[in-house]
């Protein structure tokens, strides 16, 4: 019997830095206007490796009782491309000095396969470009955030997108199956360790039926309240290392380099990731430190 594994949804390293991605409860958490985008090139020097770019906005409205965002996805893996525009939505719950938030994600995806790029030309299914199809995503999400820890679960892709060929032409088969979802678990922490140094542990818990539980652990350590340093582990794929800064307590950057540990290991030399946020309608006098989550 063979054994294969693949990747479904787009992973990133830094994903603690935009969680709206994956949970669309998180709209508004931040209590201010807030872009960011991750750019992430997967497996270097892999022919058809991942190449995944993302932008997200939000921000909470109404007196801060409900969130809206919008998030952007442009992803190119082999002959395959794919991009995508979601909603999001989130009610929020103020309990004490923390909120309780929960979210929905609308969106629609454009799918296309340059099959003929393969040059498989013995099997007619392998022959035929698909062209730019269109396909619905449904998501939800529960976010819980306090001063000093958060806890978040969603399913960012309700409906499962394929695209078919078997026909003679380009199809799109949208499935609901609960038993397909991908769920997301996640949770962050800040620990003072003293007068000028902070730490800031992560762990994203990510579960679909018939496949192995996959764990991301990261612990970071955050100095004067400027730069910060780190190391993350993916179990059955990669360590990684990231390092960032808040040039202010609005702007902030990262960088991330994950080293493969699974059988691609020798065939390629690690991934790469860039991360670039801006908080506006900031409120300095409210506000003395930069947001950690």
């Amino acid at each position: 019997m063979l054994k294969a594994t693949a990747q479904f949804d787009p992973m990133f390293t830094q994903y603690m830095f935009n969680e709206l991605f994956i949970n669309p409860a998180y709209a508004g958490s931040r209590e201010c206007l807030s872009v960011t985008g991750l750019a992430r090139e997967q497996w270097i020097g892999l022919d058809g490796a991942p190449s995944t770019q993302t932008l997200s906005i939000h921000a909470p409205v109404f007196n801060q009782k409900m969130g809206i965002g919008l998030s952007l996805l442009n992803e190119g893996i082999g002959v395959s491309k794919r991009t995508g525009v979601n909603l999001n939505g989130s009610y929020r719950i103020k309990m004490d000095r923390s909120w309780l938030s929960f979210g929905l994600q609308l969106g629609v995806v454009s799918v296309s396969e340059d099959l003929a790029k393969l040059n498989l030309q013995t099997d007619n299914q392998f022959m035929l470009n698909t062209g730019r199809k269109m396909a619905p995503n449904l998501g939800f999400g529960a976010y819980y955030n306090a001063p000093k820890w958060y806890l978040g679960l969603s399913i960012p892709r309700m409906i499962q997108n394929h695209l078919s060929t078997s026909s003679g032409g380009a199809t799109v088969e949208n499935n609901f199956n609960p038993t397909d979802f991908h769920y997301f678990l996640t949770a962050g922490s800040i620990h003072a360790l003293g007068s000028s140094v902070t730490l800031r542990p992560n762990v994203m818990v990510k579960a679909v039926s018939g496949a192995p539980v996959q764990l991301d652990l990261s612990a970071n350590l955050l100095f004067n309240d400027f730069i910060w340093a780190g190391l993350a582990y993916r179990t059955g794929d990669a360590a990684s290392i990231f390092v960032g800064a808040y040039f202010t307590k609005q702007l902030r950057f990262g960088y991330a380099y994950d080293y493969t540990l699974s059988a691609l290991q020798d065939f390629n030399t690690g991934s790469h990731e860039l991360m670039l946020g801006y908080d506006f309608n900031y409120d300095k006098e409210k506000i003395n430190t930069p947001r950690h989550f």
